[in-house]
């Protein structure tokens, strides 16, 4: 079976990037940030997704992965953390940003390099969900940037030889206006993606909403789990 890893970093919707993954009728799992690359080997993922997280890449604490993973020759997409992760894995430099500079909460306009492939076929500019403290000042070696918003230089950059990407925004919270067609381009057009999965493959009815029905208020609140609720009783609702 065709299957995506997601790598989990401690992000507050690790398992909303997994219901989006599915969304898209791809398989996947979401396994903690430790698996080794030889772990991974065995399971052979069609593509790997790195979350985000609430550390910083460059304290001792934060959580990494081991740099191997990134010449399994295996697809990967990193998102906010996963992104800088990458980059800082990879040789590049991620700083401290400060009002003036790439700290940014919430919408923002963000311009695409549309020759890039998860970006192809997308309008140059769109909305974003941005959260972050920290931002790639400069991108490792064969990397190029492919997205940047008025204050964070590096919104995205891209290695196509080597199948690397990040984003330093959400694609998967709604509030991403293409985030869905971002996912859509990584899983199909990069990871090679068939499409022939759904939830009933996996032992359950599938979701009213991939049916192509609508969803009662009821069926959607007792679909939400985890962040996603706790949110929806705070009255945050970056997610639906």
């Amino acid at each position: 079976m065709e299957t995506v890893l997601i790598l989990d970093f401690g992000a507050q919707y690790s398992q909303l990037i997994a219901r989006r993954v599915r969304e898209q009728n791809v398989y996947c799992e979401v396994k903690p940030c430790s698996i080794s690359p030889d772990e991974i080997r065995e399971l052979a993922p069609i593509g790997i997704i790195l979350s985000g997280g609430p550390q910083s890449v460059y304290e001792s604490v934060s959580l990494h992965v081991d740099p191997a993973l990134f010449s399994l020759g295996i697809p990967v997409l990193g998102i906010c953390y996963g992104c800088q992760l990458m980059a800082y894995s990879l040789g590049g430099t991620v700083a401290a940003a400060t009002e003036a500079t790439a700290r940014e909460y919430g919408k923002t306009l963000t311009e695409f390099d549309t020759e890039s492939a998860i970006f192809h076929g997308l309008p140059a500019s769109s909305v974003t969900w941005m959260s972050h403290g920290d931002y790639i000042s400069q991108v490792p070696d064969g990397f190029t940037v492919t997205a940047k918003t008025a204050v964070c230089p590096t919104a995205a950059m891209a290695c196509p030889e080597k199948k690397l990407y990040g984003v330093q925004f959400h694609p998967e919270v709604q509030h991403t206006v293409q985030g869905s067609e971002i996912l859509r381009r990584f899983l199909y057009s990069v990871c090679g993606a068939s499409g022939d999965w759904t939830m009933a493959d996996y032992g359950y009815p599938l979701h009213p909403r991939q049916r192509g029905g609508s969803v009662p208020l009821e069926a959607r609140r007792r679909h939400r789990s985890g962040d996603e609720a706790q949110d929806h009783r705070r009255g945050i609702h970056p997610c639906v």
